[in-house]
């Protein structure tokens, strides 16, 4: 199992590793709207075209784009952090109009907090090249001590 575990880790990379765990989370989000639709508050935006378990379509297809986005080599997986910034981006931009016409005050903190720790760590690890770890010293390449 463990080295099932680590050949997956060297295929996928460390990008790959970030979109299959951002995609699994995406789609348990959306398939947690079918199962149990939380209150619609702040989300009144969304929930004036259509239900909160229809609006789990958008989580859940984002998820498995994303998810399958991660075995895509680099430069092609671009599309699974588009498809990974859609949901929280949609859900920020409702719960800040709630914010502007006052049905739900409490609506900035939380768009602040689906920008910063949703769109904003996707934003982050899409600039992230693959290999970027730190060149060792030209001393230490050789087996010298520094």
């Amino acid at each position: 199992m463990c080295a099932a575990v680590r050949r997956l880790g060297q295929r996928l990379g460390r990008r790959g590793t970030f979109l299959l765990i951002i995609g699994a989370g995406e789609a348990c989000w959306g398939f947690s709207f079918l199962a149990d639709p939380p209150s619609p508050r702040g989300l009144e935006l969304l929930t004036s075209h259509c239900s909160l378990r229809h609006w789990a379509w958008l989580w859940i297809t984002a998820g498995l784009v994303t998810g399958a986005s991660s075995f895509l080599r680099v430069g092609r997986d671009r599309y699974g952090f588009v498809a990974a910034l859609i949901p929280p981006t949609v859900w920020a931009v409702a719960y800040a109009a709630a914010v502007v016409d006052g049905t739900y005050s409490r609506g900035a903190y939380v768009a602040v907090w689906y920008l910063t720790s949703h769109v904003g760590v996707i934003l982050w690890a899409a600039s992230v090249p693959e290999h970027s770890v730190p060149h060792l010293p030209r001393a230490a390449r050789k087996g010298k001590a520094p």
